[in-house]
């Protein structure tokens, strides 16, 4: 449909007003298209034709409003690095409105009722890497948040100096956090936490909209699901960087990126945000932070559950994280009926080895996707040969095991260990071409963000080992 055609709807209004806080976006100065998501807006239902419109611009920069539009910032809590912030809320996020089930969000476009002492906006920097790595992270099949768009302009922000401002259009099934529920338990607004309760429920798990212990069920869904995510980020070797109640969906979808990374070598201790002092949030540490998380969100739903009761669901998170792990592990090894019993041992052993050497996690698993036998491309990947031929005789004798042909095998696991990764060096040379006005880069990036299992030729220089220069650099909250 054309933009003029585009009807908005506001679910969320209907919440009690301490939910949220209508406000107006704040236009960028001179904004421009940097790149626009076809795919979305076909799921979205508008014509990609609309995409390179003047109006379509505006539309991302807060001055066209499509008819419903009633626009507004979401209130939440949460515990950040730990401690508990009683108050926080979409402090540079408005949403304009949902349409087929999709929630759409203006990052950037100026300060709310919740922006503290921040101006609401992003810069282009930030902007480009959510962009790409919430297309990237759709790409590998990981539940993610994306984007419709995003803007350039010649607006000024501060950060530690003058860059240039921007606005992502992003887009989501929900925007509901831990740190909502836990605003709400924390002033004892229990009635208001039961209606986010039914709201939440009704958007992301309509299947338990009748069940007689819906809130019970609630939780159990939103514990299998986060575990799910935990074992897709470790597996795919994803690090989000500041993993606070605030920044963690019911649905169990990525949000809010920041300071993420994936890895370069592997390291299990590996820290991406130089906020993080104690490495509460390094890569190894995610599937706790995980289970930390899910126990403040259930203090926060305990008015209306019995603790105890929410106390069992949780102690399943390790088995349902553990499995799922294993799992996803299995297919990376293109191993056939994956047991814990059976392979766990072969999997810490794998995991040591590559973080003794210093292996490149995505480079050694792509290239262990065409292994026949022949070890010398695996050999070339380290400096010393016996701790990978060690490894190596282990993995030969499981694969005996498979019923599946070496060339079946390959199939599976080139469809399981993508090729390609956005590693941070990459999005860091894309970002500097972009702020000179050159966003050809950002195309390219974004091409391989949706299909990182394919080849893509012309895009080799990305396809290899991280030059030691660029490995594992830290990044602030504002990156």
């Amino acid at each position: 449909m054309k933009l003029n055609a585009l009807k908005l709807t506001n679910p969320y209004l209907e919440l009690p007003s301490e939910c949220y806080h209508r406000t107006v976006a704040s236009p960028l100065v001179k904004p421009h298209l940097i790149h626009a998501n076809e795919s979305l807006a076909k799921v979205l239902d508008i014509d990609v034709s609309e995409l390179h419109t003047e109006n379509f611009v505006k539309f991302v920069n807060g001055e066209y409003a499509p008819k419903g539009t009633d626009s507004f910032a979401m209130c939440y809590a949460g515990h950040q690095f730990g401690h508990f912030v009683p108050r926080l809320g979409d402090g540079r996020a408005i949403n304009i409105g949902t349409v087929n089930g999709l929630h759409m969000q203006l990052k950037g476009a100026g300060e709310t009722k919740y922006s503290r002492s921040g101006d609401g906006r992003a810069v282009l920097r930030s902007s480009i890497r959510e962009y790409l790595m919430s297309e990237a992270m759709y790409g590998l099949g990981i539940e993610t948040t994306r984007a419709l768009a995003i803007i350039g302009s010649e607006h000024k922000v501060y950060r530690e100096q003058w860059e240039k401002g921007s606005i992502v259009l992003r887009v989501s099934p929900s925007w509901v956090r831990f740190g909502t529920f836990e605003y709400f338990a924390h002033k004892k607004k229990y009635a208001q936490l039961e209606a986010l309760a039914d709201y939440a429920i009704a958007e992301s798990y309509p299947h338990l909209m009748d069940e007689p212990n819906k809130y019970l069920h609630f939780f159990t869904e939103v514990v299998g699901k986060t575990a799910i995510l935990m074992a897709q980020w470790q597996a795919v070797g994803f690090q989000h960087g500041v993993m606070n109640t605030d920044n963690m969906s019911i649905h169990g979808l990525t949000i809010d990126y920041g300071p993420y990374a994936f890895l370069d070598d592997y390291d299990f201790e590996n820290i991406c945000n130089h906020t993080d002092q104690n490495g509460r949030y390094s890569f190894g540490n995610q599937p706790n932070i995980g289970q930390w998380n899910l126990q403040a969100f259930m203090v926060a739903l305990s008015p209306l559950v019995p603790m105890e009761k929410l106390e069992k669901v949780l102690e399943h998170y390790p088995r349902l994280y553990t499995q799922r792990y294993l799992y996803l592990m299995g297919k990376k090894l293109g191993l056939e009926n994956v047991t814990q019993e059976k392979d766990l041992a072969l999997f810490k052993h794998l995991l040591g080895m590559l973080q003794g050497l210093t292996i490149d996690y995505t480079v050694f698993f792509r290239t262990l996707s065409r292994y026949d036998g022949d070890r010398t491309a695996l050999l070339k990947l380290g400096l010393y040969h016996t701790p990978m031929n060690d490894w190596l005789d282990s993995y030969d004798k499981r694969l005996k095991e498979n019923s599946i042909s070496t060339e079946e095998r390959h199939t599976h696991m080139l469809q399981t260990n993508p090729k390609y990764v956005l590693k941070n060096y990459m999005l860091q040379e894309v970002i500097e071409a972009a702020e000179e006005g050159d966003y050809t880069g950002v195309d390219d990036l974004f091409k391989i963000a949706q299909n990182p299992y394919a080849e893509h030729p012309e895009f080799e220089k990305w396809a290899g080992v991280t030059p030691d220069v660029f490995k594992n650099e830290k990044l602030s909250c504002s990156s």
